[in-house]
């Protein structure tokens, strides 16, 4: 992908429109006319049209969260810091006038979800694949497994839903919201945990 710009271009140029305008109402022709790319260009890279590059972006939008969210979750080595500089990071973004540069997943599930099973499939596997980060990031910090897991649903359906009230209110108050109940909800589930082993 990084070396090859057309493509990455196409892919964020898409992002962005998908974003702002939703899955159904981006066209193919806007795409083309937005990036500046040629038709051919885009059916050489995407021969199965829109609905490829959206499963495309969504992987190109993962990767760039993963990516991010694996730095701010080595920061700490408590999982309480760790997660909230994590979330507060994430609540700066959403100050910027950049809300839109990235595909909000989330949005683009909900609207594809009944009809587009391939961009279903592709959601829910970027959503598991952070979840699955998130529970690694408190099992390295000494969280039973079982109890990881739950802690990562959790945070990630947190933010999830922090995130689309941080986009319509075009702040980031929200998720910093979300970040100062994240060491009580870690707090309580591992004495939970301490007082199940006692």
């Amino acid at each position: 992908m990084k070396n090859n710009p057309t493509k990455r271009l196409i892919l964020e140029t898409a992002a962005q429109l998908f974003q702002k305008q939703g899955y159904h109402g981006t066209g193919i022709n806007q795409i083309i006319e937005v990036s500046g790319t040629p038709k051919g260009s885009l059916y050489y890279h995407f021969p199965n049209g829109k609905e490829q590059i959206a499963q495309e972006a969504i992987k190109l939008v993962k990767e760039h969260i993963v990516e991010q969210t694996k730095l701010d979750l080595q920061q700490d080595k408590d999982a309480s810091e760790a997660f909230r500089r994590h979330i507060l990071n994430i609540a700066d973004f959403y100050d910027s006038d950049n809300d839109t540069e990235w595909l909000k997943i989330g949005t683009l599930a909900s609207e594809t979800a009944a009809t587009h099973e391939e961009l279903r499939s592709t959601c829910e596997l970027a959503f598991k694949e952070w979840q699955g980060l998130y529970a690694d990031a408190l099992i390295s910090r000494g969280y039973p497994e079982k109890a990881a897991g739950t802690l990562a649903i959790t945070i990630n359906v947190l933010l999830e839903g922090a995130t689309t009230i941080s986009l319509i209110a075009g702040n980031g108050d929200t998720l910093r919201i979300i970040a100062e109940q994240i060491p009580i909800l870690l707090h309580r589930e591992n004495s939970v945990q301490e007082d199940i082993k006692i």
